[in-house]
């Protein structure tokens, strides 16, 4: 029997980078220092050096794995359809394999609203990944949370929000996602290596 090309190709690709989206990869709208989304695809903005970033992420072998909170479509501020532009803008952009959103907002008591790990494992579930070999980049309390739930990595992207501190301390905070780059470049081969040292 055969091996499934794109089962082999996932477990190969098994290390993933999940990033939070607003304030992440692109620029937040903040307002009384809390960040919101840009209104539509023509008011998106990438932030500082997110290309550059990304691909040296993507040249180490993590999938990149967008998972986004969007409860403006449940507010009624914004359309599924503004939501789907700004992520295919993104995908034509930056190295992104995938985007996992909540489209709820608290009073639904979804499973996939962050700080729910539901994304996360809607991402491991499609991608076979291994979590404890995976990272999650955020820039809120929520993000954090919920990656640390799901057993990643977590880094705080302090983008200096006056909101709640997480939970779950990060395991590193950073100023932007070019020094998360750079922490995770420097930190995967070690947690590789710890990985590998307590499986034998």
């Amino acid at each position: 029997m055969g091996v499934d090309p794109l089962k082999a190709m996932r477990r190969l690709q098994s290390r993933a980078v999940l990033l939070d989206r607003d304030g992440v990869v692109n620029q937040a709208v903040v307002r009384d220092g809390k960040p919101y989304p840009p209104a539509d695809v023509t008011k998106l903005e990438l932030v500082p050096d997110a290309a550059e970033a990304l691909a040296r992420l993507k040249k180490l072998g993590f999938l990149l794995i967008v998972v986004t909170n969007q409860p403006e479509v449940a507010r009624g501020r914004q359309c599924r359809s503004e939501v789907d532009a700004i992520h295919e803008a993104l995908r034509a952009s930056l190295p992104i394999d995938d985007f996992f959103a909540c489209y709820h907002d608290d009073a639904d008591r979804c499973e996939c609203r962050k700080p729910k790990p539901g994304l996360i494992l809607q991402a491991r579930d499609r991608y076979e990944l291994d979590l404890q070999r995976s990272f999650l980049i955020g820039d809120r309390w929520r993000d954090i949370d919920a990656g640390a739930r799901a057993g990643c990595t977590t880094i705080l992207i302090d983008c200096g929000y006056t909101e709640r501190a997480p939970s779950s301390s990060p395991t590193v905070i950073v100023k932007s996602l070019r020094e998360a780059a750079q922490w995770i470049s420097e930190r995967s081969m070690e947690k590789e290596d710890s990985i590998r040292e307590a499986s034998k």
